[in-house]
């Protein structure tokens, strides 16, 4: 398996990808409202994407019919907008944006609450986002993708939680999917052994009940067998020579390397949409 690293200038094409990414989720992310229809994010996220000069990635990828991924309450991932599904007050939403900026693809993604979320709601969301952070800080050269996932898992499972295994992230640069996968649960100690300059995403997706999927009618929106409440957080890293870098830091948190890079990271508060 050949995995990619990245030179200098194509560094800073990526940090220009991914800042873009970020700043259209957190743009979008603002326009949330009990109401809203998942067909008019969908129209944010074009329009938003096109005015920073980019191309949503997602648009057109092997078939997928959107601009981004909108997964509400059940749904894991892969969740396709649509002119009849409405936001409702206590929901949760991942919004998932891929910006291709001049040839380099930038992929964040995070779990909001409409309105005021109950108990169980804010708990899985709240050990998804503490599941990735504890992935991107076993981030360094010489550890290993199985670090990472062990990061994650023993994250989840100290919340009650399990973790989705039947999807995972991935390398990212010129194209949008590259290898190496990046699996959210593992061994420490064991896969592909990270080097500065490799670029990849971590994006744990975190279920309330059991870590099983199924595949919806349509064949992309993938939800929760048992019907419990699932949340995701996602970043593009890159391993530097002293740990990470994060590639689609929220706006106003650019900078964020290394082992210092948290608390700061992730909702400034609370993801609550009023």
């Amino acid at each position: 398996m050949s995995i990619e690293t990245r030179a200098l200038n194509d560094l800073a094409a990526m940090r220009r990808a991914g800042a873009a990414a970020a700043a259209t989720l957190s743009h979008v992310g603002n326009l949330l409202r009990p109401g809203m229809s998942t067909a008019a994010i969908d129209a944010l996220v074009r329009e938003d994407t096109r005015r920073r000069g980019g191309h949503p990635s997602q648009l057109g990828f092997q078939g997928f019919p959107a601009a981004v991924c909108t997964s509400r309450n059940d749904v894991v991932c892969h969740g396709i907008p649509s002119a009849h599904e409405w936001l409702e007050e206590g929901d949760i939403l991942n919004v998932d944006v891929t910006t291709c900026l001049h040839g380099f693809h930038g992929d964040t993604s995070r779990t909001f609450f409409i309105g005021r979320p109950g108990p169980d709601a804010r708990h899985v969301v709240e050990t998804a986002e503490r599941c990735l952070i504890a992935g991107i800080q076993a981030i360094r050269p010489g550890s290993q993708l199985g670090d990472i996932g062990w990061a994650i898992q023993r994250t989840a499972m100290a919340a009650g939680c399990s973790v989705v295994r039947d999807y995972c992230g991935h390398g990212i640069g010129r194209r949008m999917h590259q290898s190496p996968d990046v699996p959210h649960t593992g061994r420490p100690g064991t896969g592909l052994v990270l080097r500065p300059g490799m670029a990849f995403t971590v994006e744990p997706m975190v279920n309330l009940g059991g870590a099983q999927t199924r595949v919806g009618r349509d064949g992309w929106r993938v939800v929760t067998a048992d019907g419990s409440l699932s949340a995701q957080f996602e970043h593009t890293v890159i391993v530097t020579p002293d740990g990470f870098e994060i590639l689609t830091p929220a706006p106003g948190q650019e900078g964020a390397t290394g082992p210092g890079a948290f608390p700061s990271f992730g909702r400034e508060n609370d993801p609550h949409i009023p």
